[in-house]
């Protein structure tokens, strides 16, 4: 019995190990191509295995993709969310600045992100998991803004966080005159501007 649980153990970590080399070549995949111009047969080149070894752990691109991504974003949303339920106001000024540095840092995900939202038909089971991200990350950005007694439809002043954030480092993304750090500077004072924005809001209804 020990025997046979060691077998499977080693199976398991075999199926993980060989899941996480195709991940990795999603994700570089995916962060140098638009969605729709990306192929199994392009992964898998670059995993170097066959296509047919993909498909015994992703059905198929899309689910490919949410995996990528979600692996990609799920461990800086946990931070997020811990720093906004242990704070008393939420903090926004804290909460803007992470989100603009750490899609600046991680340039590939942010990539992903819109190329897959400037490009193709989404399926549906793609867009049930990428809606739950974008549900998760609006609810607490609703904690943020009813910690800060905000009036008003409070889920609108996330959908106008989360689309603010986003825009932010798009529209200043490869900026002929600005280096790196000069980039990710002056998304820091966007954002912080932002920040200030919805506080100044908040103060006024006090």
């Amino acid at each position: 019995m020990k025997k046979n649980n060691t077998l499977s153990d080693l199976k398991e970590k075999e199926k993980d190990a060989r899941r996480k080399i195709i991940v990795d070549a999603a994700e570089r995949e995916f962060a140098t191509k638009p969605f729709n111009k990306v192929t199994m047969r392009d992964i898998a080149k670059r995993a170097g295995i066959s296509p047919a070894l993909i498909y015994r752990h992703f059905p198929d691109q899309q689910s490919l993709f949410a995996e990528t991504f979600s692996r990609g974003v799920q461990e800086v949303f946990k931070g997020l969310y811990k720093t906004i339920d242990e704070s008393p106001d939420g903090s926004i000024e804290e909460i803007a600045r992470v989100f603009i540095e750490y899609f600046t840092m991680h340039d590939q995900y942010f990539r992903m992100l819109m190329n897959f939202f400037m490009d193709g038909s989404v399926d549906r089971d793609l867009f049930d998991k990428l809606n739950v991200m974008e549900r998760q990350m609006l609810d607490n950005f609703d904690i943020i803004f009813r910690k800060m007694k905000l009036e008003g439809d409070i889920r609108l002043h996330s959908h106008t966080m989360f689309a603010a954030l986003t825009g932010i480092v798009a529209t200043f993304r490869n900026h002929p005159l600005k280096n790196d750090e000069e980039v990710l500077k002056h998304r820091r004072l966007v954002a912080e501007n932002l920040a200030r924005l919805f506080i100044g809001l908040a103060g006024r209804q006090d």
